[in-house]
């Protein structure tokens, strides 16, 4: 016995072998099921339990190499080393595969579970590659593969957001859920959900009528905002540029028996005149803005939720020439008629929440109350407006075997009052009610189809039914193809969607009564999961095609007007993306994606794209953390192609516009920002970056008409804002500090 025992043991030690191995597998100290954990370079592994625990009971090479896979969580190598027990701290994929999303169903899914294809930004990610203090949603969203940022106008800077070419209105934004920001908050409200209230959005392609109503034919953007419960209890973050800028974020966490709640406050202050490209606006907007965000939720039995949050919103924004802004003479001469400026107050009260009932059945509450109020001036045009909208989605979610059934009723109070011609003595006042119905069927493990239905009612057009059919058919273990089939809606509100009725000097032609709009859309999505080598990574492939009649689209022709009316002919948008993440052991991570698009419109048989649509654009984000000094760099480039333009002409010497307009079509141009953050405690963190890295800025100004020696600059006949379609700030340079108590 003795020499068996002898032999076994010199072999063990010639060969190199080990026993047996175990461990355990955590994240942020919970343990984490269904792990696979396999030794390299051999059929030999195991999958941990729900205890997060492992044991591969045979005997291993001395030098054996652990390898550890789970989807959502990055990949990780550890060399067992005559250790009989290793312990993994995994760290979440940058590919996001599992995050848990809620937008496209409605319902808490797996991102990879989901019948309708949601693309997350996470607060991680936007803080490796922008600043925190000085972004919102309207920096965020410029990651996402065909989704643009498109300003309105040359002076002021009104932007909004579009996606696959389709104007900014027929993109819902939605808040927690609610949808609420309506046509007249759309212009500059969305500027106001800074970043530090976000723990991410979740991105929708394609028609989500039947769940989210008229505002969706593009895609829905629902921002949700981040846990109480999460937050440290004190935290700060200050940043500045080289444009003399200063932006800020203070928040504060507590908790009690019965409540956990946030309070922040965010801050930007920009006050410089720029001209760099001397047509004598500044090439910046000035602005003070201050956002003071609350959030509340109530620790219930049953971890029912009940969440409160308010947002109280102010923004001072201001353009226009030297004397307007200097001094901050606007505060006395705003609509004065011989110095040119914008000057734009915005009031913004928000109020939001879900409440999940004490009942067997699964019944909840979303609830909102939004006001809006806008005091501006442009030129010597005073646009006064407000805007109040209330909204309730009670929704009834019932699980029947293989069905998940998901219904409910809407009702949306909008009120809108302004100082035009529009609401003379009547102001527009409407009540939306609305019910939605969708099944989630799964047939099999691998194919599932959601059908829904949405019906509204408008008391000027009546019923509006809005169907949908999505499919989701698992092809394979790590591959997926999605279908979406449906129709959308739009009730136009040009006083507040067009930035043309209160600035520039093109007259407005509403040339007959605007009926809604309709579209009828179709989308594809094959996405695939691999490993490569010590990699692994995600590829999606998307087609998309919309069809709408009754389109209302701005017609730019005619010098000094545009005229609006239901198209008598059809408009289709139409392309295709690609999308290709990796993430590697180094640890360095990047992604790709190019989305090619064809935004047209058709009437009396002739054939004109879309202005500021672009025929294809381009998005690359890479970044690389330095474990040993804690540090991560990220680099974004951002390639917009070539888009249509209006058409405007450039004036001569004595004030005549000149024989040819200016090009009716763009360059394709880059924009590139790099950002290094550097942790120095868990406390304490520095970050610090260049934006637009090589200066680019568009060749011609933003403004048309401004130097008519017959008028004071911006009061000529001819003057025009609306050949903005790149940027005209030039590089700029930040640095900031973050510091947090937990």
């Amino acid at each position: 016995m003795r020499r068996l025992v002898f032999l076994f043991l010199l072999l063990n030690g010639t060969l190199g072998l080990n026993g047996q191995v175990s461990g355990y597998v955590f994240h942020d100290g919970e343990a984490v099921p269904g792990v696979t954990i396999q030794v390299k370079n051999l059929d030999l592994g195991a999958v941990s339990d729900p205890n997060g625990y492992f044991a591969i009971v045979s005997a291993l090479p001395k030098d054996a190499i652990l390898v550890v896979r789970s989807v959502g969580f990055k990949q990780q190598e550890k060399r067992v080393d005559n250790k009989a027990s290793i312990r993994f701290d995994l760290e979440v994929s940058d590919l996001g595969l599992d995050a848990v999303v809620v937008t496209g169903t409605m319902k808490p899914t797996m991102i990879t579970a989901s019948p309708v294809k949601v693309e997350v930004i996470t607060s991680k990610h936007l803080n490796t590659y922008i600043p925190a203090a000085a972004s919102s949603i309207m920096e965020g969203v410029k990651l996402i593969n065909g989704v643009q940022e498109v300003v309105a106008c040359g002076v002021c800077f009104t932007n909004s957001i579009s996606i696959n070419g389709l104007p900014g209105p027929y993109t819902a934004v939605l808040i927690d859920g609610s949808p609420m920001f309506g046509n007249l908050a759309s212009v500059y409200g969305l500027n106001g959900i800074p970043n530090m209230v976000i723990d991410r959005f979740e991105v929708i392609k394609g028609p989500n009528s039947t769940l989210y109503g008229s505002e969706a034919m593009a895609g829905v953007i629902n921002v949700i905002t981040k846990d109480p419960a999460d937050q440290p209890k004190f935290s700060i973050d200050l940043m500045g540029t080289s444009h003399l800028e200063s932006f800020g974020n203070i928040g504060v966490s507590t908790t009690t028996k019965r409540f956990k709640g946030f309070t922040g406050l965010n801050y930007a202050i920009i006050s410089d005149y720029d001209d760099e490209n001397e047509d004598g606006f500044s090439d910046l907007v000035n602005l003070d803005r201050y956002s003071l965000f609350s959030k509340w939720s109530m620790i219930r039995p049953n971890d029912k939720k009940f969440t409160l949050a308010g947002k109280l919103y102010y923004e001072d924004r201001r353009n226009g020439v030297e004397g307007f802004l200097e001094d901050r003479a606007y505060r006395s001469i705003r609509g004065n008629d011989s110095i040119y400026g914008e000057s734009i107050y915005t009031y913004r009260a928000e109020l939001f929440g879900t409440y999940e009932f004490q009942t067997a059945e699964n019944l909840k509450l979303d609830y909102s109350i939004s006001q809006h109020i806008q005091d501006s001036y442009y030129g010597a045009d005073h646009y006064e407006a407000e805007q109040t909208i209330a909204y309730t989605n009670f929704v009834w979610t019932k699980a029947l075997k293989n069905h998940t059934v998901i219904t409910g009723l809407t009702n949306r109070f909008q009120l809108y009052d302004d100082n035009t011609v529009a609401t003379v003595n009547n102001p527009d006042n409407q009540w939306i009610p609305g019910w939605f119905v969708q099944d989630e069927f799964e047939i099999g493990k691998s194919f599932s189809l959601l059908p829904g239905l949405r019906v509204d009612h408008y008391s000027s057009h009546g019923l509006i039914p809005s169907p949908r059919l999505s499919t989701k058919w698992k092809v394979g273990d790590w591959t997926t193809l999605r279908s979406n089939f449906g129709t959308g809606f739009r009730v136009v509100n040009l006083f507040t969607e067009d930035h043309a009725f209160v600035t520039g000097q093109r007259e407005v032609q509403i040339v007959e009564e605007l009926k809604p709009e309709r579209s009828a859309n179709a989308s594809l999505n094959l996405n695939h999961i691999f490993t490569l080598g010590e990699s692994q990574g995600m590829f999606d492939i998307d087609a998309f095609y919309s069809y709408f009649y009754n389109k209302i689209i701005p017609n730019y022709d005619t010098p000094g007007q545009i005229i609006y009316a239901n198209s008598p002919g059809y408009a289709i948008s139409r392309g295709i993306g690609f999308n290709w993440n990796q993430e590697f052991m180094m640890p360095l991570s990047y992604s790709i994606g190019f989305n090619y698009q064809k935004v047209t419109e058709t009437r009396d048989e002739e054939k004109r794209d879309v202005e500021f649509s672009p025929l294809w654009s381009s998005v690359f984000t890479a970044n690389y953390s330095w474990k040993a000094q804690k540090m991560t760099f990220g680099y974004t480039l951002r390639v917009t192609g070539p888009m249509a333009l209006p058409e405007v002409y450039d004036l001569n010497a004595v004030g005549d516009p000149v024989s040819n307009p200016r090009a009716t079509r763009s360059e394709p141009f880059a924009f590139q920002n790099i950002q290094i953050n550097k942790q120095f405690s868990e406390q304490f963190s520095l970050y610090g970056g260049i934006q637009n890295l090589f200066n680019y800025i568009q060749k011609q100004s933003p403004l048309v008409g401004y130097n008519d020696p017959n008028s004071p600059i911006g009061f000529s006949p001819y003057f025009d804002t609306s050949y903005a379609y790149s940027p005209i700030h030039g590089r700029e340079f930040y640095l900031g500090i973050k510091w947090q108590i937990d």
